[in-house]
């Protein structure tokens, strides 16, 4: 009865129109699940420490004019200035740079020849929060003085490609920093004291260096004046980094951005929004071809009116007659989700070897099969809505 009933159906469905729901379905669903595949394969790059997506810091200073620095004017930023940039919406949280305000010399041991370089010095302080060196042994005790230090890792490259090699010296490379001797030698307000130091890392995100926040606190009111200036370089955590609102108002407050970061975080940001435009398109194109079932749905169920009035009359439940067409939606569509599952691995498998070079880790890809499903059954189940109101509409008429 079941096979007679789809064969009276099916006389007036047009197999082209089918067909095109099912290619614009299958090409919307292919690229939404291939972008959430590609997204979820790079994430570890952007949720590294080094993160250009998830997040990024700019590190900035007040312009400094020739005029205005011999007019002496100030290049700190006080606390309004900070609440103010703390109240836009690509701020996530400001780190405020804290100087040393005393005479610093580093004496740095160079190997068994007993040669030695002595070097005035400088240390600043942020909050902990902000430093991308993991692990590090980041604590300073006053009864047990040993400063742990975090220097840029541009500086060893100077130091070996540019300072020793001109000069005949060792180089040296990032394991062997810890065991290297060094001293500092601190002076202010009548003191004059000897502490070893060690460097515990190198960072690739802020070109200075670093001392632990206790440390600086500490010693600026032994050596300096307690630390309790305005800071003169920030460090923002951004949650959009590359947003042009930010450049524009870097530019209206007459605020420096260290280093090229903002040239890379355009382009992060601009990778971002084509993602999105990606994910956008294909869900676009799913809607307009569930839009196109449906219009190829009623249109069929127009042609069979009579039909369909016919079987109710006879005594057919209005879910008996449109079960044919629920079966069908149902097969299509499951074929269409296998498909765009088969084509989302093909193209997975082809871009894949173009990212060993970041060394990622391999991730599973049942979330976007599962995003796929999730789409897929939001879909059939307006297409089984329509069709069972479409039917009981009919048997209604029939009363």
């Amino acid at each position: 009865m079941k096979n007679l009933l789809w064969k009276l159906l099916r006389k007036h469905i047009s197999p082209a129109q089918l067909i095109g729901f099912s290619i614009a379905n299958l090409v919307g669903l292919t690229i939404v699940i291939l972008a959430v595949q590609f997204y979820n394969d790079v994430k570890p790059v952007f949720n590294d420490d080094e993160s250009f997506i998830r997040k990024d810091y700019i590190v900035i200073t007040r312009t400094v004019t020739g005029v205005g620095a011999m007019m002496g004017n100030s290049s700190e930023f006080d606390d309004a200035a900070i609440a103010d940039i703390e109240a836009q919406p690509w701020c996530r949280k400001v780190g405020r740079f804290t100087n040393s305000e005393f005479s610093i010399y580093a004496t740095v041991g160079l190997g068994d020849s007993g040669r030695a370089m002595r070097s005035q010095f400088f240390f600043e302080a942020i909050p902990t929060d902000f430093i991308d060196v993991a692990d590090a042994d980041w604590e300073f005790d006053p009864a047990h003085p040993e400063v742990p230090v975090i220097v840029s890792r541009d500086y060893l490259s100077l130091y070996n490609f540019g300072f020793a090699a001109t000069q005949g010296l060792p180089r040296i490379s990032e394991g062997q920093v810890g065991n290297i001797p060094l001293a500092f030698t601190f002076s202010g307000n009548g003191i004059n004291e000897v502490m070893p130091g060690r460097i515990v890392g190198f960072s690739n995100r802020l070109n200075t260096v670093i001392v632990p926040e206790e440390f600086m606190k500490w010693a600026n009111q032994r050596y300096g004046n307690g630390g309790n200036g305005n800071p003169l370089r920030l460090i923002i955590e951004v949650n959009s980094p590359g947003d042009v609102k930010i450049e524009q108002y870097m530019a209206d407050h007459r605020y420096d951005v260290a280093g090229d970061k903002n040239q890379s975080s355009k382009a992060s940001y601009f990778l971002t929004v084509i993602v999105s435009i990606v994910i956008a398109v294909g869900i676009v194109i799913s809607l307009l071809s569930f839009f196109v079932l449906m219009l190829s749905i009623y249109l069929l169920l127009q042609k069979n009116t009579q039909r369909l009035r016919d079987l109710l009359l006879l005594g057919y439940s209005p879910a008996q007659v449109s079960r044919s067409y629920v079966i069908m939606v149902l097969a299509i569509n499951g074929a269409v989700l296998i498909l765009a599952i088969v084509l989302m691995l093909i193209a997975r498998a082809h871009y894949l070897p173009m990212l060993e070079a970041f060394e990622l880790p391999r991730v599973s890809v049942l979330p976007a099969i599962i995003t796929g499903f999730v789409i897929m059954a939001l879909i059939t189940i307006g297409n089984i809505i329509a069709i069972r109101r479409k039917v009981a509409s009919l048997w209604l008429l029939t009363k």
